[in-house]
């Protein structure tokens, strides 16, 4: 599970994603960190066969959120993996944008040296389809499906519009969010709230929230910063209880929506919103459903997890 909390340590699980309150501007050097994100989702080859690709990478301690590393910092470390996975155990005949991740996570890792095992589970010439193990010392840690293909020819239909909310704020300041129990990851995150209440002030509003996102480093949006980004933001039940709590997620799926780069010159400081929605909690779990969009509207990718909504253990 990739757990999210705030107001205390959290529960022995893995990655978290925990960022109530509100974004406040950090000059601090590691905040600001010139490819930071790049840097901590490297994966590096160590073998390869016709159907696998083995590669070494490194949790880092700067993206911990709760007692584990963010679970989409983990998301977009796999999907470096599977990407490249794809390319090395086809030896580049198969191509594709990727359309689906799935993630499944078990464990928390600790920061420190990990394995992912790609393997091809099925190479067409428009779709191709992988599997990953994430593993330390031959212990699973995240299981992962995705899905990688070219565009295909059909009617162009958009039923998603962007919300109609106040665009983004001049100025591209990062940090921690203004909150004593705020994680480490936060200060790789620009947030720029715009749709819900203060999480845990038992709110009757709906369980939905959303806002402008982005790196602290400026950087260009692509697969990989949208499936950090589709794990970015606290839980929208947060939002009705009155003490904090956490949400260890069961599983996670992002759906590509478009090919990136959309231009040939994209813009490294482009923020894109990002909403996300819970219906039901229902035996301690719920659904949540979200929505990236670029700022001309554009749909990137949507997201749905399923969490479990927990009360944070007494000291």
């Amino acid at each position: 599970m990739a757990e999210r909390q705030a107001g205390a340590a959290a529960p022995d699980t893995p990655g978290t994603r925990d960022t109530p309150g509100t974004p406040v501007a950090s000059d601090t050097p590691d905040a600001r960190a010139s490819g930071a994100f790049d840097r901590d989702t490297a994966v590096a080859l160590e073998r390869s066969s016709d159907s696998e690709a083995v590669f070494a990478a490194e949790v880092s301690s700067d993206w911990r959120a709760g007692r584990g590393p963010h679970g989409g910092y983990l998301a977009a470390m796999l999907l470096r993996a599977l990407s490249e996975g794809l390319s090395i155990t086809t030896s580049g005949r198969s191509t594709g944008a990727p359309r689906s991740l799935t993630i499944h996570y078990l464990r928390a890792p600790d920061p420190g040296p990990v394995q992912i095992r790609v393997k091809l589970e099925r190479a067409g010439r428009s779709l191709s389809t992988l599997s990953a193990q994430l593993e330390r010392n031959g212990t699973p840690l995240a299981l992962a499906l995705a899905a990688f293909s070219v565009p295909w020819s059909a009617p162009e239909i958009a039923d998603l519009p962007l919300p109609d909310v106040a665009p983004p704020d001049p100025v591209r300041e990062s940090g921690r969010l203004l909150h004593p129990a705020a994680p480490p990851f936060t200060r790789h995150l620009i947030l720029q709230p715009r749709i819900g209440a203060v999480p845990f002030e038992g709110s009757e509003q709906p369980m939905e929230i959303g806002g402008w996102l982005g790196l602290a480093e400026p950087r260009p949006v692509d697969a990989l910063s949208l499936a950090f980004f589709s794990d970015a933001l606290f839980s929208p039940p947060f939002l009705r209880l009155h003490e904090p709590g956490t949400s260890p997620t069961v599983d996670l799926t992002v759906h590509f929506r478009t090919s990136l780069p959309r231009v040939a010159d994209p813009d490294p400081g482009e923020l894109c919103f990002a909403r996300f929605r819970t219906g039901i909690v229902h035996e301690g779990f719920f659904e949540e459903d979200g929505v990236i969009w670029a700022q001309d509207g554009t749909v990137l990718a949507q997201s749905r997890q399923l969490a479990i909504l927990m009360a944070l253990p007494k000291r």
